[in-house]
């Protein structure tokens, strides 16, 4: 492929000659060759493809299908009653809502549920993903009043089943007998759509099976994203070259910490097996943990704190002292941040999801969206990290601020190490590309997927804006 009149790192007018899923060469007026398609760039700028360094793909495309259940789209408990009402059946004759949380209805359980959505059986997943709400009619299918039980179905004075089921992800799988496979295809389009050449997925439960189903997406073309893939100790090799393992995921949940010790043996564990660690801190407590664990077990390369929701000064001086990076969810202070003002303790908000601040502690900082629990456009998080304003117009954090081409940067440092360098475009390097459909001096100020007008993987088109463009485009979603 040929991709014409380009502008690279502000040089505008030039031609990339793309081959063998690299970029060969990069000049001015470049030939044709027989055969080789031309992407005509018009001006615009051409990035790397972007990477989510900290998703769930699984979760991302059930939630797809799924209800919204929570804002922007439902604010109130009236338009959730609405919502659901509205929903039609899944094949299993379930409802299955995602993204609640309580600034709609408050905290729900069974009874609330039965008032909101009837006697169909519903499953809700709150947007923190550690939580599932599930009214009567659901809980009678899941066995849970007649005797079914398991570590955090939260039960009553009496015994009864509250409707709360915490960290049952794979539980409530089991006791479905298993769902229909998500579809992955729509995922990737979707993301392919934002520039997004490549993913981290960050769930802590993948383990062999899931790995085979990201490697048969990939083979089939389902992902065209290079996938980066976390998971539990012992999980194997992929069988597919753009499917890679990745760190071992540590989930802390201050409710129910582990002890020093037995964090420290686990990071040791991993380390024993040549992987990092990546470990999910959203509270000062977990955080403290984890950079006690790292600090005593000695930090890997690629070690990885997800999240890093709440980190004042001091906690951040205990991060830069450890070879260890920071991947942060930015978007989450415009999609929460509103919320964050009325619970979280005022000492804390000015070190919500920073940014500036671990970068000037020297932290290497990457970005992810944590999607579905975040909005899965990663030019959201960016123009969040430029202005760091709730939905509501209130500014959080301040001094966290960075400019376009340093949010932009949180996207495009390399899988395996979301704080190094950006990647370029350069010759040699991938053809993993993304192309603006305007100059970066217009695209800085607004930092919109607006403006994505196509996405290259290994030099080949996996989107194109409305279609157009060189055989293999795909249409937008």
């Amino acid at each position: 492929m040929l991709i014409a009149g380009a502008e690279i790192e502000g040089e505008s007018g030039l031609d990339v000659r793309v081959a063998g899923g690299r970029v060969a060469e990069i000049g001015r007026g470049l030939a044709r060759r027989p055969g080789q398609s031309v992407l005509d760039a018009a001006g615009g700028a051409l990035l790397p493809g972007l990477h989510d360094h900290h998703l769930h793909l699984l979760a991302l495309a059930a939630a797809l299908g799924s209800v919204p259940c929570g804002p922007p789209e439902v604010r109130d408990a009236r338009a959730l009653a609405e919502a659901l009402t509205a929903a039609p059946a899944r094949p299993d004759g379930w409802i299955r809502g995602v993204g609640y949380c309580e600034s709609v209805a408050g905290s729900l359980d069974r009874a609330g549920l039965d008032a909101l959505a009837g006697a169909r059986p519903l499953r809700l997943q709150h947007r923190s993903g550690a939580l599932w709400l599930l009214n009567s009619a659901a809980l009678g299918r899941l066995g849970l009043d007649r005797g079914a039980d398991a570590p955090g179905v939260e039960r009553d004075a009496r015994g009864r089943a509250t409707g709360r089921l915490f960290r049952l992800d794979a539980w409530l799988r089991e006791r479905l007998g298993g769902e229909e496979a998500p579809d992955l295809a729509a995922v990737g389009r979707r993301l392919a759509g934002y520039g997004v050449t490549g993913v981290t997925d960050a769930t802590p439960g993948n383990g062999a099976a899931e790995l085979r189903r990201f490697a048969a997406a990939a083979r089939q073309g389902e992902l065209p994203q290079r996938l980066v893939v976390m998971g539990a100790r012992g999980l194997p090799e992929p069988d597919h070259p753009a499917v890679s393992r990745g760190a071992v995921k540590l989930y802390l949940a201050e409710a129910a910490l582990p002890g020093f010790d037995e964090l420290r043996a686990e990071i040791e564990a991993a380390h024993a097996e040549g992987r990092p660690v990546a470990i999910h801190c959203v509270t000062r407590a977990e955080l403290v943990l984890a950079a006690a664990a790292l600090a005593e077990a000695g930090a890997h390369p690629g070690d990885r704190v997800e999240h890093a929701a709440v980190a004042p000064p001091d906690l951040v001086a205990l991060l830069a002292a450890l070879p260890l990076t920071v991947v942060t969810q930015p978007h989450f202070v415009r999609e929460r941040g509103d919320d964050y003002l009325r619970e979280v303790e005022p000492a804390d908000r000015p070190w919500l999801y920073r940014c500036r601040g671990f970068l000037e502690a020297g932290v290497p900082l990457g970005a992810g969206s944590d999607a579905p629990f975040g909005h899965p456009d990663p030019w959201r998080a960016m123009r969040v990290a430029v202005e760091r304003t709730s939905e509501g117009g209130q500014i959080l954090g301040p001094g966290e601020v960075l400019a376009p081409e340093r949010a932009l940067a949180l996207f495009t440092t390399p899988p395996e190490a979301p704080g190094g360098a950006p990647r370029r475009v350069a010759p040699g390097e991938p053809a993993d590309l993304c192309l603006l459909a305007c100059p970066w001096s217009r695209a800085r100020d607004e930092l919109t997927s607006d403006h994505v007008a196509a996405t290259l993987r290994e030099g080949r088109v996996i989107f194109s804006r409305g279609g157009e463009g060189p055989k293999g485009a795909q249409p937008a979603p």
